[in-house]
């Protein structure tokens, strides 16, 4: 097999890069390790940026996000028993996000790819990049019982952090910055409408709490919990339970209880991996970087990435100048790292740590009164939030 550009995962990276390359008159064949429903269903990220939105309807890919996404003008912030709204368009000249599930802009993708886009090969698991740093890349890969090879001109690595595009860049060239937190994300899915309109941030001294949703009739809902949580040892009285006091305020608002339907636990890590390109083959979304999912920065950072790389080899073809292309990993790099500093900030900012002493406790609460009594520090949470520009 041959095509100009090889692109390994079909998550919502991979998949819109096939879309923004095949509307740029670009070939491509994605490689998928997973079948089609699992890739559909995988539960992931559900906030979209400003600037995610607005990719997905250039590329022809937002008809049923702008039907059934839920478009959220701001943010709750709740701490000490006291509630505080953030106002995206207000501080931000119009901004706002999308609430639209990762599984939902997949099946957009997967089902305009099928139609027109390029081949797409689901339970094509890629073993291997081979010559990356020459003007024919390979990505060797296994398809219905059989190895094959996909010769390329460009090689983008879409395949997370455990997949293989990583390994191909040399240890020697690499380097890698790194931190674990100490606590995790319990999160459920209920069977019961949001309990709020917006999503709620909580901070409080037994541990940090999300309430999110899926879609106006399913809450997604988040506890702290220490990290190596099983799932199981929380029965669903004692989520809710547990939910309900960290969200308690002095008003009258009140949790919703429902049917709990799912249940998992989120560790918490950064990382980036320096450079995202070797010769020709080009890192994005997670097999470059991971952000604590606090920012809501994951599948936001990946949509940048693949919007680069697109944009630069479409400027190649267009002027002979590979000059975008030699600046990609820069380029990313940039957006990456405010990506990384506003995800701990939020993470340090609403997590208690197993070890906190009263003076960080304080600290937190101080941050949190300065970001709710002024319009400058609530500005750049907002402008944060809604989405780092895609240089």
């Amino acid at each position: 097999m041959r095509t100009t550009v090889g692109i390994i995962g079909a998550g919502p990276a991979g998949l819109l890069l096939a879309r923004l390359l095949s509307n740029a008159g670009i070939e491509s064949v994605v490689l998928e390790s997973r079948d089609r429903p699992y890739v559909e269903q995988r539960q992931r990220a559900g906030i979209l940026e400003q600037g995610t939105v607005d990719v997905l309807r250039a590329a022809g890919a937002g008809e049923r996000m702008d039907r059934e996404g839920l478009r959220h003008d701001g943010i709750e912030l709740r701490y000490d028993r006291t509630r505080h709204r953030v106002d995206f368009p207000a501080l931000t000249g119009g901004r706002s996000v999308m609430v639209y599930a990762q599984t939902e802009v997949c099946k957009d993708l997967i089902a305009l790819q099928l139609k027109d886009g390029g081949p797409l090969l689901f339970e094509a698991e890629a073993l291997a990049v081979e010559d990356p740093d020459t003007d024919r890349p390979r990505i060797r890969f296994r398809h219905e019982g059989r190895e094959d090879t996909l010769e390329c001109d460009y090689v983008v690595g879409c395949d997370g952090f455990w997949g293989v595009a990583r390994k191909a860049v040399p240890a020697g060239l690499s380097r890698t910055f790194e931190r674990t937190y100490p606590f995790a994300w319990l999160g459920i899915l209920a069977d019961v409408p949001p309990s709020h309109d917006e999503l709620v941030y909580a901070r409080h001294d037994r541990g940090f709490a999300l309430l999110s949703m899926r879609s106006p009739s399913v809450s997604r809902l988040y506890l702290q919990v220490p990290e190596g949580t099983a799932p199981e040892s929380w029965a669903d009285d004692e989520i809710w339970a547990e939910l309900e006091r960290r969200f308690e305020t002095d008003d009258d608002w009140l949790l919703a209880r429902g049917p709990i339907t799912q249940k998992s636990v989120t560790p918490m890590r950064s990382y980036v991996h320096e450079p995202m390109r070797h010769g020709r083959l080009f890192l994005a979304g997670d097999a470059a970087h991971i952000v604590p999912p606090t920012g809501a920065k994951g599948l936001n950072l990946a949509v940048g990435d693949v919007v680069t790389f697109a944009r630069a080899l479409t400027h190649q073809r267009q002027t002979g100048s590979a000059e975008l292309l030699d600046s990609y990993s820069e380029t990313c790099l940039r957006r990456v790292w405010q990506a990384e500093r506003f995800s701990y900030d939020m993470t340090t900012l609403l997590h208690r740590a197993p070890d906190a002493t009263p003076f960080e406790d304080r600290l937190q609460l101080a941050r949190l009164a300065r970001i709710t009594s002024s319009r400058a520090a609530e500005t750049e949470l907002a402008e944060a939030y809604t989405g780092f520009p895609v240089d």
